[in-house]
């Protein structure tokens, strides 16, 4: 009896969306082959809890061979995709080439300097784990070399300053005023931290200016009862590792920027640019197939889906993704002739933003609440989304002794003595 080949799907990239396309397929009639430059899968919205050492990056990273472990169908490589060969159904990376019957392109977002090169070069991002640490070291070691400093030296430690108040540049803002007010004066008690500044600037009138008029207001007052100055309608001109250049005309000195102003799409060579949409993303119909392409499929933040509840597309937010992606393998587990598929629409289950210790935004489709009990939502939810209950466990014991104790016992530097002061 003559075996039926199964079809082959290469899915670039295990975010969200291809992690929960993957799990869908998991020992399903299909050979599956997860692509991705990392090793591990990265839960992005705690990224400003590790740059802040609330939280080591081994909480929040899942390697991907242990996360499938028990799948018979899937393989996994490291490597980064250098082209995709249409023609020949090949994708071509720097560990070799892979043929596919189906490509699921699932490669996200990367930070947005606008174009800005000086700003690219000098500012620190959160857009990888390594991100997230290279800030922690960064800050970290900043409050050590700040000792060293006298009169006007000081200034350019004592500012820290994060472009763009969406949810991660009010949670960063948020966790530095907490660690400015709770954590430095203990452990710096020979040195007066009161003057670190910690400022958050945003180029709309608003902070988190995709929630609601609540919410914005809300966080804003939290932000500056705890300290953080706020420059709204204000954007950065130019930073050259020193001195930041706002539109103002005011200039601040600064060696400590982190920038969170906004993503575009990752490019991926091969694919039809004309079928690329604002921000680089790839435009798709309404089975995530993206247009001019029979066989390819593009899932998260790199698709671009217009439908009649959304004719601007869908947020890049992890739900949209994680959905994407639970449609299209429902879809595949259907069929593969692309026959009765279900076509996809985002229900917006609400938005939400921690500003720290019980304070927190939430934004519900019909309820919008702030504070302790907002606070405790947030944590809720974000700790069902961690995958593995070792990691949970590990999460809760840390937000936990931080919630009592105001402290956290993370503050290690690990990066290399020589690139202290650079």
């Amino acid at each position: 009896m003559t075996q039926i080949k199964r079809k082959k799907i290469v899915l670039l990239g295990g975010g969200f969306a291809g992690m929960e396309f993957a799990k869908r397929l998991m020992n399903k009639n299909y050979d599956l082959l997860m692509i991705d430059k990392q090793n591990h899968h990265q839960f992005q919205p705690l990224f400003y809890q590790v740059a802040c050492s609330m939280l080591e990056p081994s909480s929040i990273i899942f390697p991907f061979r242990r996360m499938f472990q028990k799948a018979k169908n899937m393989e996994y490589r490291m490597a980064t995709v250098t082209e995709v060969d249409t023609k020949n159904k090949k994708v071509l990376t720097d560990a070799g080439e892979f043929e596919y019957d189906y490509l699921v392109v699932g490669i996200g977002c990367k930070t947005n300097f606008f174009g800005n090169e000086t700003i690219a070069e000098n500012a620190m991002t959160l857009k990888s784990t390594q991100e997230a640490i290279h800030v922690r070291n960064h800050i970290l070691t900043n409050f050590e070399t700040v000792l060293t400093k006298v009169g006007e030296e000081r200034e350019e430690y004592l500012n820290i300053v994060i472009v763009g108040a969406g949810p991660t540049g009010v949670e960063l803002a948020g966790s530095f005023a907490e660690m400015k007010n709770n954590i430095l004066p203990k452990d710096y008690t020979f040195f007066d931290f009161s003057k670190l500044n910690i400022l958050l600037i945003e180029g709309s009138p608003y902070t988190l200016n995709p929630m609601s008029d609540k919410a914005r207001a809300n966080s804003r007052k939290y932000l500056e009862e705890m300290g953080v100055t706020i420059r709204t309608e204000t954007v950065v001109k130019e930073y050259d590792g020193h001195e930041l250049t706002l539109s103002t005309g005011e200039i601040i000195k600064s060696r400590n920027v982190i920038w969170a102003a906004g993503v575009i799409g990752n490019s991926l060579k091969g694919l039809d640019q004309a079928e690329m949409m604002r921000g680089n993303r790839m435009k798709v119909d309404r089975l995530n197939l993206v247009q001019g392409y029979e066989d390819i499929f593009a899932i998260g933040d790199i698709a671009y889906m217009e439908t009649p509840k959304y004719p601007n597309s869908h947020p890049q937010v992890a739900n949209v993704a994680v959905n994407q992606a639970k449609n299209l393998a429902k879809n595949f587990l259907k069929n593969d002739s692309m026959q009765d598929w279900n076509l996809y629409e985002y229900k917006d289950l609400g938005s939400m933003a921690t500003v720290g210790k019980n304070k927190a935004v939430v934004d519900l489709p019909h309820y919008k609440f702030k504070g302790w009990f907002a606070w405790l939502v947030w944590m809720f939810l974000h700790l069902m989304l961690i995958l593995t209950v070792r990691n949970k466990l590990i999460i809760l014991i840390n937000w936990a002794w931080s919630y009592f104790t105001s402290d956290s016992s993370l503050r290690v530097i690990l990066s290399s003595p020589e690139k202290r002061d650079k």
